[in-house]
């Protein structure tokens, strides 16, 4: 099953789990590092989460995981707050983050920069907008690398 495919899967299964549980599913992402396949599980809530609400979660998805076995390849299971510099993934991500300060990190270098740090300013279908002291910087997203949002205390 294509990654993608098996990502939607998982996070269809785990959707409801943690819906149940009065947490966000915040993305799911399988990655394989070092050899290794990881199913990352983000949650998140307004006021924080913490290492009990990620092991609440954690038990639960494991149980139901074992039972529907959509992952064939061994893999550890993490479930994780998206933390401070939480990662952007998504089209919802970034209209919600509009207005916070975010690093974009680009593939190639664009303009001779390698990065861009500043004000979310605005997310179309193809761009994301960064406003900073140097003015407004258009990133396409294809060009996109990483995006994660600069702490707020």
């Amino acid at each position: 099953m294509k990654k993608e495919l098996l990502v939607e899967k998982v996070a269809e299964l785990v959707k409801p789990i943690v819906d149940s549980l009065s947490y966000e599913l915040y993305y799911v992402e399988y990655v394989k590092e070092n050899n290794e396949y990881f199913l990352r599980i983000y949650i998140d809530k307004p006021e924080g989460i913490s290492l009990q609400d990620c092991e609440k979660v954690s038990r639960q998805v494991s149980d139901m995981l074992d039972v529907e076995d959509p992952i064939k390849d061994p893999y550890y299971l993490e479930v994780s707050s998206p933390g401070l510099n939480r990662p952007l993934f998504t089209e919802e991500h970034y209209n919600r983050f509009i207005g916070s300060e975010v690093l974009v990190r680009f593939t190639k270098s664009i303009s001779g920069k390698k990065n861009v740090k500043g004000i979310l300013a605005e997310a179309t279908e193809e761009t994301l907008i960064v406003e900073n002291d140097d003015g407004k910087f258009t990133v396409p997203k294809d060009k996109i690398k990483a995006v994660n949002l600069e702490g707020e205390i």
